[in-house]
């Protein structure tokens, strides 16, 4: 199937994967300060942003996410990059660690780690912002250029919404509303968790201190699922932290991908 992407910078390459009902524009923040050292990769997953649904009757499970990232490392030609994703896209990229398909992950407030419970709230708050996204044009317009408002609106979702244009939170919303994959990918992930070890592949999970809706409850488990793994709060950051702290969050997707690739024992990712 086709999947668009963006590709920018040269170097070890590094596979971005965004969070549900979002596109792979949630990177543009550190883009740019990841391509001066990285072949970055961010990638509009199945049904949202660009990219076209799953063909109807296939399933938005986990063993088809990673048949889709594999396939498109092929079509890439990419041999085990590394990989970073937030939300949704950080329980892929840890799945695709766990599976052997990458040679670093770097997830930042990853899904797969909650009860029950909530998993319902967060899917609460997403049909509510989905919701939200439907009202009209003109009047989202508005109630985004007000601080305030914009707080209300933006805020269970990014740490500092004042810090994103209001295009670009504008964007953001419409992506939200007509993800055609949004619904079915919610109801997949009623039963998923990630139960995996990730063994020999580097992990890193950062988790935002102001993350509203997978919150730190989930950070805790987390880090006992993966001992092993590098943990980093990222300091006033929410849900979605890259344009919340562009520069912190480039230096954690750095740190967590310098590692080198296989076939390429003692160089630096870098190189």
């Amino acid at each position: 199937m086709d999947i668009v992407f963006e590709r920018r910078g040269s170097g070890a390459p590094l596979v971005l994967l965004h969070g549900i009902g979002h596109r792979w524009q949630a990177w543009e923040p550190v883009l740019d300060l990841l391509a001066a050292e990285r072949d970055v990769i961010a990638v509009d997953l199945p049904g949202f942003g660009a990219s076209p649904p799953l063909p109807a009757g296939t399933p938005y499970t986990l063993d088809t996410a990673m048949a889709n990232l594999a396939a498109t490392f092929e079509l890439l030609g990419l041999d085990r990059p590394h990989i970073a994703g937030n939300s949704l896209g950080g329980l892929f990229s840890l799945e695709a660690a766990d599976r052997g398909l990458v040679s670093s992950a770097t997830v930042l407030s990853p899904a797969g780690f909650f009860n029950a419970a909530e998993h319902r709230y967060a899917k609460a708050v997403l049909r509510a912002s989905r919701l939200g996204a439907n009202v009209p044009g003109p009047v989202l317009d508005r109630l985004a250029r007000s601080p305030r408002r914009r707080a209300a609106l933006f805020g269970m979702i990014y740490g500092r919404p004042d810090r994103l244009t209001v295009d670009a939170l504008l964007a953001d919303a419409r992506a939200l509303r007509d993800a055609p994959a949004f619904e079915a990918t919610l109801r997949a992930s009623r039963k998923v968790r990630f139960a995996g070890a990730c063994a020999d592949v580097p992990v890193t999970i950062a988790w935002g201190t102001k993350d509203r809706l997978l919150r730190a409850g989930q950070a805790v488990r987390a880090q006992r699922r993966l001992p092993h793994a590098r943990f980093v709060w990222l300091e006033g950051c929410g849900h979605v932290p890259m344009g919340d702290d562009p520069e912190l969050v480039a230096k954690v997707l750095l740190e967590g991908s310098d590692h080198p690739l296989p076939g390429r024992a003692g160089e630096q990712a870098t190189a």
